[in-house]
């Protein structure tokens, strides 16, 4: 195991870890919190509120399913807010330049916070092809492997997940997608993931994809791979020290089969740390 991240706020940086524990929902915090956009309605990531990835968060005190504390934010210009305090919402709708306020996860019941809002274009193609950041000529990915919930909310009820509690992620896809897009800065921060795999030489290729539906011991953890990461526009943004950049989407397009990394689902509790032996367990 090369890397363990978790992402206290849906779509801004998170924090690199050296352990955590895991449980059947996935990491406990991530994706902890949210914005919901007030202007358009519904629960919102950097797929329609590209400044959110200019955001970052952490917890101050560590969190634990069922007990998740407000994190603080670090705004654009330096300064940070707890998440719960009341000017939160304010200070982050400024940096975002939308208005949005900022919710902890709420019960799988709460049914119309998670429902999904109000869409940017009336035709679905073309909404699709936005969020998805497809030219005209590029095709869109396979939404039919996606939890079916997902076409009514903005993320399996209950969670600010984009569809499966893990992702995980390879050094050997990482590898082949820098030489698909030579003049691209391939950075993890771009993807997201929970656990960056550190593959062995003479493993190559986008070799995530391969691990769906199969069973992977991440330490004393197992995992069951779902389905591979079909990705968005969320790649392209610039933030951070990283700018810009719509051709690695190309590339992920063109080379990938449209998906860099791993959904996945834990298949039980354990502790995962730095270091840790991954096999295959099937």
């Amino acid at each position: 195991m090369r890397e363990i991240w978790r992402y206290p706020v849906k779509s801004m940086a998170g924090e690199r870890l050296e352990q955590v524990e895991v449980d059947a929902g996935g990491i406990p915090g991530d994706r902890g919190w949210a914005v919901r956009d007030e202007v358009r309605g519904g629960i919102r990531g950097a797929k329609k509120i590209a400044a959110l990835m200019r955001l970052a968060a952490r917890y101050l005190e560590p969190p634990a399913r069922g007990k998740v504390g407000a994190p603080e934010i670090t705004l654009p210009d330096g300064s940070t807010v707890r998440a719960n305090a009341p000017d939160a919402a304010k200070r982050v709708s400024l940096a975002v330049e939308n208005e949005v306020t900022l919710w902890p996860l709420l019960p799988p019941t709460a049914l119309d916070h998670y429902r999904r809002g109000k869409p940017d274009h009336d035709d679905m193609l073309t909404e699709l092809r936005s969020i998805f950041g497809r030219l005209p000529d590029e095709p869109l990915p396979d939404l039919s492997q996606l939890p079916r919930e997902l076409f009514e909310f903005e993320s399996p009820v209950g969670t600010y997940f984009d569809a499966f509690p893990l992702n995980v992620l390879t050094t050997a896809t990482l590898d082949a997608l820098a030489k698909a897009s030579p003049e691209s800065r391939v950075d993890v921060r771009r993807f997201r993931p929970n656990f960056v795999i550190e593959t062995e030489p003479g493993i190559s290729g986008y070799v995530d994809a391969e691990w769906a539906h199969r069973r992977l011991r991440l330490g004393e953890l197992e995992i069951e791979g779902a389905i591979p990461c079909m990705r968005c526009v969320m790649v392209t943004h610039g933030f951070a020290d990283l700018p810009k950049d719509p051709k690695i989407l190309r590339a992920i397009v063109r080379e990938a089969n449209q998906n860099v990394g791993l959904y996945a689902k834990p298949a039980g509790s354990a502790r995962v740390r730095v270091g840790d032996e991954v096999v295959l367990a099937d």
